[in-house]
């Protein structure tokens, strides 16, 4: 045994089995080489086996996570630094301020969001603390989640600490709430539900002082000693050295009520007027590039924190469904969850994978015997569960218009199994899985070696302006690249301009049937089946003071918007997929970017003195692909939410208008005020919400062809046609960032 083996046992901390790794005579090299019955000989623990599993892959690999790759990034992130630095120092060429701008624009900073729904009880937080094994960072059991409270998870890269970073939403929105509340709730009896919401909400914050008080008498600063930083408009930041001090002290900025742990004698609690908490947790627990988020299924009626959500949501990369095994299949909750965000997610979102983690899955209702015919019951009922999600998955026909059978997965996890290692352990718990997913999701090597390759292209760039130049073959070589570029273009443009028509088309028959169909929508909206007027009036009031959407405390939500958009939609939902799949490797408009090329491979044959040049425009041209595909990510989402925008905007007037009804006939009224609006409107508002989209598929198209000629054009010229003297020499530069991207090129082939 060697000192990497025992020092990386010590660091992943399994120190307690290195007499066995050395009495095995695992070394370096052979360490490498352990498969997965090796290490089960080696660590009998499930627990251990787990963590030492996920450090040997990271080790192997993913090198982004290891202290190599990251030393590498660092060191040319430096080497960059000093290079603009003498950039700096010399005269504000063209050339000059172009070079500055481009190593400026170098980022390393993407994330993968995976957004973690499930309703309280499922095991959300307990799944969480076992990804990143920390039992004790996120408080779970005997505690009433506060819905409201959008909770990030992520890696600390700046420091070894567990921190807790809390954003407030504005006073004048508590404010506005306050007011609200008091206004619209004032007489309402103690059994109404929402009422009940409201009385927590203020309670939590206020004791029972809130109901002799005004809303002006509850802005007091008083109330917020505590929490200076909201009453200054700035975050709170809280940083502990361990994950169980720092989960005691952000209970009370995320939770209503606490049986255990925390402080105590808490007297008030701040999540009413918290927006976000990001926990931070050291980088060697958690992959760099990933955030957690655990959201509420259906938004929030706090409109700062609605925004927030729906903007989280719809850049999810990847959505987990939390339910209990036992209820996997049958509980309808689930379920509702998924239909009433699938749109925000698909079309309307980025998000490339759905998995149903089904927990507890180490439980059966049977005997506490644990013997191995149990555990042979345990397996058996978690593939029936399996095949049973998988089976109600298929059914729902329009969330599959929005995602591909490839994108559902079902897993079974035991957070309590991984978190507490038994030596005689069913292994139901498919936790590893889940770190692997999320390791293999990070991809921090790829965006470590876009960083490199983005320097070393800058660098090419900048050493190649140093050389003496043929002007006469650097004249044919710019003709050559402009050739290309206007031929590259034109596939481009066709295939844009063939899915406008299409998408025209397809539109053009949703208005058709939007018209045709909406009185008879709205209809079924305002006189729903079993319920009463006096009974819905409340529900109705609230659809209309909040521009068209009721999100209950329970249930799903109730979005008049969407429900007259939803034949707009409906006709566009299959193309808009296919046209802007989220599937990374299929690019949008049928690849089309993708498959843009200048062909510098070939041309640095013929044209070898401008042998730099070239590898800069080959990464410029990489870059420009990158960021034109993520610019059409942005804006499909855009445009896809803009028909039920254009409709919400269109109905914003009538939504005011019945909200200010009260009294006697406030029912009626209301839905009168809504019927006459929507019987008037229908044949503008529909081809006005058409022509929105359509517009900003339009401004889509000339902003990629202009973006790409315009900005490949300019560093065609200042790379090819530039005599800048006063470049500084960067040879050394250049010769170690080209070391380390071919150290790293090597290592992801």
């Amino acid at each position: 045994m060697d000192d990497f083996v025992c020092d990386k046992l010590t660091e992943w901390d399994l120190s307690e089995f290195i007499d066995i790794f050395k009495g095995e005579g695992i070394d370096t090299k052979n360490m490498y080489c352990l498969e997965d019955q090796d290490i089960e000989k080696l660590i009998s623990k499930v627990g251990p086996r787990a963590h030492f599993r996920r450090q040997l892959k990271l080790l192997k690999v993913l090198p982004s996570t290891s202290d190599g790759e990251l030393t590498m990034l660092s060191d040319v992130k430096k080497i960059m630094t000093h290079v603009l630095a003498k950039l700096s120092k010399q005269e504000n060429t063209n050339l000059n301020v172009f070079l500055r701008n481009k190593i400026k624009d170098l980022k390393t900073d993407r994330r993968e969001l995976v957004g973690v729904f499930g309703k309280t009880g499922a095991g959300k937080t307990s799944l969480i603390n076992a990804l990143i094994d920390e039992r004790e960072l996120l408080p779970s059991g005997d505690v009433d989640a506060c819905t409201s409270v959008m909770i990030k998870v992520e890696a600390n890269m700046y420091n070894t600490k567990y921190e807790a970073h809390i954003e407030f939403i504005t006073k004048e929105e508590w404010k506005d709430e306050l007011w609200s509340i008091k206004h619209y709730f004032g007489d309402t009896a103690d059994e109404d539900e929402d009422y009940q919401d409201v009385a927590e909400k203020l309670s939590a914050l206020y004791g029972e002082e809130w109901k002799e008080k005004s809303s002006e008498q509850l802005m007091d600063p008083k109330y917020f000693k505590e929490i200076q930083e909201f009453l200054q408009s700035t975050g709170k930041i809280l940083s502990c050295e361990t994950a169980k001090e720092l989960s005691a002290k952000i209970i009370k900025y995320t939770r209503t009520e606490s049986n255990q742990g925390g402080e105590k004698g808490i007297k008030r609690w701040y999540w009413p007027v918290v927006k976000c908490v990001t926990v931070k947790v050291p980088h060697d627990n958690f992959p760099q590039h990933i955030t957690l988020v655990d959201l509420p299924g259906n938004g929030d009626r706090n409109k700062s924190r609605d925004t927030m959500w729906k903007g989280i949501v719809g850049n999810c990369s990847t959505v987990w469904i939390v339910t209990e095994v036992n209820r996997a299949a049958s509980e309808k909750e689930s379920l509702e969850i998924l239909k009433s965000i699938s749109s925000h997610l698909g079309n309307g979102g980025e998000c490339r994978y759905i998995h149903f983690i089904c927990t507890k899955s180490d439980v059966i209702k049977v005997s506490n015997d644990h013997s191995a015919d149990l555990q042979a019951k345990i397996l058996r009922r978690n593939i029936k569960v399996k095949e049973a999600v998988r089976k109600e998955f298929n059914k729902l026909h329009k969330i599959k218009k929005h995602f591909s059978d490839d994108s559902f997965q079902v897993y079974t996890v035991s957070a309590e199994e991984f978190l507490t290692p038994k030596v005689l352990s069913s292994g139901n718990t498919e936790i590893p899985k889940l770190q692997d997913f999320l390791q293999n999701l990070n991809d921090s090597h790829s965006e470590t070696l876009n960083y490199v390759s983005g320097a070393l292209g800058i660098l090419s760039l900048i050493y190649g302006a140093k050389l003496k130049k043929e002007p006469g073959r650097n004249k044919e070589l710019c003709e050559k690249l402009e050739q290309i570029i206007a031929r590259q273009l034109d596939p481009i443009q066709k295939e844009m301009e063939k899915s406008f028509k299409v998408f025209e088309k397809c539109l053009q028959n949703g208005v058709e049937r939007s018209k045709n169909s909406c009185e008879q929508k709205l209809k079924n909206f305002l006189s729903p089946r079993g319920k009463r007027g006096s009974a819905y009036h409340r529900t109705l009031k609230t659809v209309v003071k909040n521009g068209g959407v009721y999100t209950p405390r329970k249930g799903k939500q109730i979005n008049l918007n969407m429900k007259l958009t939803s034949f707009l939609t409906e006709s566009i939902d299959e193309e808009f997929r296919k046209t802007f799949p989220n599937e990374r490797q299929s690019g949008p408009f049928n690849g089309v970017i993708d498959k843009f090329s200048l062909y510098t491979k070939s041309l640095k044959e013929k044209y070898k003195d401008a042998t730099l040049q070239l590898i800069f425009l080959q990464t410029e041209e990489s870059r420009i692909k990158k960021k034109l595909n993520k610019r059409v990510r942005d804006q499909k989402k855009i445009m896809y939410n803009s028909l039920t925008e254009t409709i919400e905007e269109t109905m914003k007037d009538c939504y005011e208008t019945a909200a200010g009804f009260s009294g006697d006939g406030m029912l009626r009224r209301m839905k009168e005020t809504l019927s006459r609006h929507v019987h008037k409107s229908k044949d503008s508002m529909f081809a006005k919400a058409k022509n929105v989209m359509l517009s900003h598929l339009l401004s889509l198209r000339v902003e990629i062809l202009k973006t790409m000629k315009d900005t490949l054009n300019n560093s065609i010229d200042l790379a090819l046609k530039t005599d800048d003297h006063s470049i500084p020499d960067v040879s050394a530069e250049l010769m170690k960032v080209k070391e380390i991207y071919n150290k790293l090129n090597s290592s992801s082939k």
